[in-house]
């Protein structure tokens, strides 16, 4: 007998991890949908989140019924501080988004997130945190889902950028962190480029921060890094993906970085296919103009071309 319950608990047990190992996880998560103005809903979810113990650092509408609310709290920052390059996951993004009458409440998959990102913790906690405050519909952002351990090493497809990529994601190096972080600010608040400041996070125990950023086309400017442009080709399905905003730039030591576009926008949408309408092929500028306008926020010189 006894033999028989070993056996019962180890297949118990390889038959948990296979699941687990085999598990597709989405994108984004629609919280719930309902009636009302932007703006209600907005001040409500604020107040949801802020009393489900998560600080929020920033918001801003990057186009007409839409509302993006960035929210941290400290175990998504000590867990951002035990990852390489983690500060890109320190930052929980959430939209509330007008279609038609319906109102919208989406947020990022905090596990698809971290698994992207490579961070050392899934953000399992966060994303139940998440799913009690504002509750949960069903996960958004593609039909199948990509397993975590792909997830780790995603890229679109032969050719483009990994999240590990640094000098392709590479904007700047100055001499000191503290200088880099300073250029940053000082360009941020002139708005260089069309680029304004959403929030920042700085990342506890080490030099490292991130900033998140409105891009929005100047009058002499370029029209493929502009938030609205992009998202107005590839954020089509319903419900939307507003969450995808806003953009990163991350300060790690002396170096400033933000990941590249092939990555950053494709990471948010897996789906998205390269040709035809609604499709990478309508946004092929925007990855290296983004990189332009960062660069010159960063402080960087600005190239033809990244590869150069």
């Amino acid at each position: 007998m006894l033999k028989k319950i070993l056996l019962s608990l180890v297949a118990l047990t390889f038959t948990v991890g296979v699941q687990a190992a085999s598990e597709k996880y989405k994108p984004f998560v629609l919280a719930s949908t309902g009636s009302g103005s932007v703006a209600e809903t907005v001040e409500a979810v604020k107040g949801k989140l802020t009393s489900a113990g998560f600080e929020v650092v920033g918001s801003y509408s990057p186009y007409a019924d839409a509302t993006v609310i960035v929210v941290t709290n400290d175990a998504m920052k000590n867990n951002a501080a035990q990852s390489d390059f983690g500060g890109y996951g320190a930052a929980e993004r959430v939209s509330v988004t007008k279609l038609g009458d319906e109102v919208q409440v989406v947020y990022v998959n905090p596990i698809y997130m971290a698994n992207s990102y490579r961070m050392k913790g899934e953000l399992k906690d966060v994303a139940a945190q998440l799913e009690k405050a504002l509750g949960k519909v069903k996960d958004i952002g593609s039909k199948k889902g990509i397993r975590a351990k792909k997830l780790r090493k995603y890229h679109y497809m032969f050719g483009m950028e990994y999240f590990d990529d640094t000098l392709t994601h590479l904007l700047a190096e100055k001499k000191s962190f503290d200088e880099a972080v300073k250029t940053i600010e000082d360009n941020l608040s002139q708005s260089v480029a069309g680029i304004t400041k959403v929030y920042r996070v700085d990342i506890p125990g080490k030099d490292e921060v991130v900033f998140g950023v409105a891009m929005k086309k100047t009058p002499d400017g370029d029209k493929y890094m502009d938030d609205k442009y992009i998202m107005g080709h590839i954020d089509f399905q319903d419900p939307r993906s507003t969450a995808h905003l806003p953009y990163e730039i991350l300060v790690s030591g002396k170096k400033v970085y933000s990941l590249y576009g092939r990555f950053r926008i494709a990471i948010s949408f897996p789906d998205l296919s390269m040709m035809g309408d609604n499709s990478f092929m309508k946004i092929m500028e925007s990855p290296e103009a983004i990189k332009k306008a960062l660069s010159k926020v960063a402080g960087g010189e600005v190239k033809k071309n990244y590869w150069e």
